[in-house]
C-alpha cells in the first residue's frame, strides 16, 4: 500500500460557471493505469478531445449535450444530476475523436489508460446498464453496471454505485492488488463522489493493508476522488447523506475477482433483508 496521497480534491466553481472540476494524470499522481477528469460545460460550450494511444470513457453525470464521434451528432444525457437516473457513457477506443456540445448545462466525467487496441466505439444508455442490489442490513446498496467485464473495452470497467444515509459500502472490505487469477485480480480503482447535499454531506473511506501496517482513513467530499492503489477500501456514509460513487478500474486483467476481508466475511450470514430505501435511481 502506498502512502502517497490517497484524494484529489474537487475544484470549487461558482454557480453557473464552467469549467474543470477536477483533473489527474496518472504521472501527476504515479499511477500506472489511470488519469481522470471531470468538467461542466454551459449551454452552447464544447469539448473536443481525441484517444490516441488511450481508451477513454466519458460518463455524463447530469445534463443533455450533442456528441459527435464520427457517427454524426447526437442527443445524450438524461438525468438532472448523479441521483435522477441512470447515465448514459460513452465508451472511446484508441485512435478515435470526439466532440460534445452542451444543450443544457452538463458535467462529464473521464477516465484514460493506455491502449492500443483496435476496437469500435460504443454508446451505452440508461436503458443498456445493468442495476442491481448488493450486500443486506445497513451494508445495502445499489450497484449500476455501465461498461462491465464482457463488454468489448481494452483495460476499463465502469460502475456506479449508490449508498444510502448511513451505510457501509463496499462491505465486507475487500481487495485487488494481487495478480493471482481466477482468485484475485490486479486492478486500480477511482472512487469519485458525489453527495446529495453536497454542502454539508460526506463519506469515510478507510484504506488498510492485510497485516495494518497501513491503516488510513479520509474524508471525501461532495466531487473528491479518492485513488485506491491496493488494500482493503471500505466506505461509509455519513447519517443524512445519500452517497454516489463512481469506479474507474484499470489493471491487468478486466476480471472483477477479489479477496474479502477474512475478518468481516461472517457478517454477511447476518443480513437478513436489503435496505427497503434502495434502489436510490431507477
Amino acid at each position: 500500500m502506498s502512502s502517497r496521497p490517497f484524494v484529489v480534491h474537487s475544484r470549487s466553481l461558482a454557480e453557473g460557471q464552467s469549467g474543470e472540476l477536477l483533473r489527474f494524470t496518472r504521472e501527476s499522481v504515479q499511477w500506472e493505469w489511470m488519469s481522470m477528469s471531470a468538467r461542466r460545460l454551459n449551454p452552447g460550450e464544447s469539448y473536443a478531445t481525441t484517444t490516441n494511444g488511450e481508451e477513454a470513457a466519458f460518463v455524463v453525470l447530469g445534463g443533455k449535450c450533442g456528441a459527435n464521434w464520427g457517427q454524426g451528432d447526437q442527443s445524450i444525457g438524461k438525468r438532472k444530476n448523479v441521483f435522477e437516473g441512470f447515465p448514459y457513457c460513452l465508451y472511446l477506443p484508441h485512435g478515435h475523436a470526439v466532440q460534445f456540445k452542451a444543450e443544457t448545462a452538463c458535467e462529464i466525467a473521464e477516465c484514460r489508460v493506455p491502449s492500443t487496441a483496435r476496437l469500435e466505439p460504443r454508446l451505452v444508455a440508461p436503458q443498456d446498464v445493468a442495476s442491481s442490489l448488493r450486500g443486506g442490513g445497513n451494508a445495502s446498496r445499489q450497484i449500476v453496471d455501465i461498461i462491465k467485464p464482457e463488454f468489448p473495452a481494452d483495460r476499463l470497467v465502469v460502475i456506479e454505485v449508490y449508498t444510502p444515509a448511513g451505510n457501509w459500502s463496499s462491505f465486507p472490505p475487500h481487495k485487488h492488488d494481487v495478480h493471482n487469477p481466477p482468485a484475485e485480480v490486479d486492478l486500480d480503482e477511482i472512487y469519485y463522489y458525489r453527495i446529495d447535499r453536497p454542502r454539508e454531506g460526506f463519506a469515510l473511506q478507510r484504506l488498510y493493508s492485510p497485516d495494518k501496517s497501513q491503516d488510513f482513513t479520509v474524508r471525501a467530499e461532495d466531487g473528491d476522488a479518492v485513488l485506491v492503489r491496493s488494500g482493503f477500501h471500505p466506505v461509509v456514509a455519513g447519517p443524512g447523506y445519500n452517497v454516489y460513487y463512481l469506479n474507474f478500474l484499470a489493471g491487468t486483467s478486466r476480471t472483477l475477482a477479489v479477496t474479502e476481508d477474512p475478518n468481516h466475511v461472517w457478517l454477511k450470514s447476518t443480513w437478513k433483508e436489503v435496505d427497503p430505501r434502495l434502489p436510490l435511481v431507477k
